[in-house]
């Protein structure tokens, strides 16, 4: 798919704009690069060093009177004007504002695919708005991580006290989410009962897709998990199978 990737530049990290890039790519080719904000405005310098390198426009937007900004309502006009212009085939709405849920619902309502990725605190009617809705605490580059723990490492042989690496904690935080709350794993188990239709299992990349229509900010990385089968591998009711087609892994999973 041709995808319009439109950034809430008061609304985003730019930190994060080559995992943000990456997630787009997992379901199409992000043509369209714009991002809005007042660059007049000192806090936008953190975007400056990034866009020409990956080729995102800057587009200006000056705030009317005091206190208030003009890019939520330029970036709904754009998304419009591209809307109509047939020359994409979805888009990638990078905000963690409500104000975005009538936009996301006009797109859905088009027919054309709508994902969004914001802070986990995002409004739940904007999540709900996108066929897709990752959030960005689940966009940390592993690089990012290995540097913080380098650092970590490198102050406690100054200090001369042995201090764990970052990289140690996070994983120990992650474990300790690991534990799937009651309502989660309702739905995963909605997904799994109306993806199966067999006692042989059924197809978890099939799981995947009908739990992301129950809830589009289903991430199995929330849980500390790279992807929906280590998920279920942790889940004692479940069984994964490895599932070889012409030398490809197409695991299913099933009830014990």
């Amino acid at each position: 798919m041709k995808i319009a990737l439109l950034i809430d530049g008061d609304n985003a990290q730019a930190s994060l704009i080559q995992e943000i890039i990456a997630e787009v790519s997992k379901y199409g080719k992000a043509t369209i690069r714009r991002i809005y904000g007042d660059w007049t405005r000192s806090g936008m310098n953190s975007w400056k060093p990034i866009l020409n390198e990956n080729s995102i426009n800057a587009m200006q937007n000056f705030a009317y009177t005091s206190g208030k900004n003009a890019t939520d309502g330029a970036m709904i006009i754009d998304a419009m004007d591209i809307l109509h212009s047939d020359a994409i085939d979805g888009f990638c709405i990078v905000s963690s504002d409500s104000d975005f849920t009538g936009l996301a619902k006009r797109i859905r309502e088009q027919g054309l695919f709508v994902m969004g990725i914001g802070r986990s605190t995002t409004p739940v009617a904007f999540k709900n708005s996108c066929e897709i809705f990752t959030q960005t605490e689940n966009l940390m580059a592993v690089e990012q991580e290995v540097e913080e723990a380098q650092e970590v490492v490198t102050q406690s042989k100054t200090n001369k006290k042995r201090v764990p690496s970052l990289k140690t904690e996070k994983s120990k935080a992650g474990h300790a989410k690991l534990k799937i709350d009651r309502e989660d794993l309702i739905k995963i188990d909605k997904a799994f009962n109306l993806a199966s239709n067999e006692e042989d299992g059924t197809h978890i990349a099939k799981v995947g897709i009908i739990l992301r229509q129950i809830d589009p900010s289903f991430d199995s990385r929330t849980f500390g998990f790279k992807n929906l089968s280590q998920l279920f591998e942790h889940i004692k009711k479940y069984q994964v199978i490895k599932n070889d087609v012409n030398g490809l892994n197409h695991p299913l999973v099933k009830l014990k």
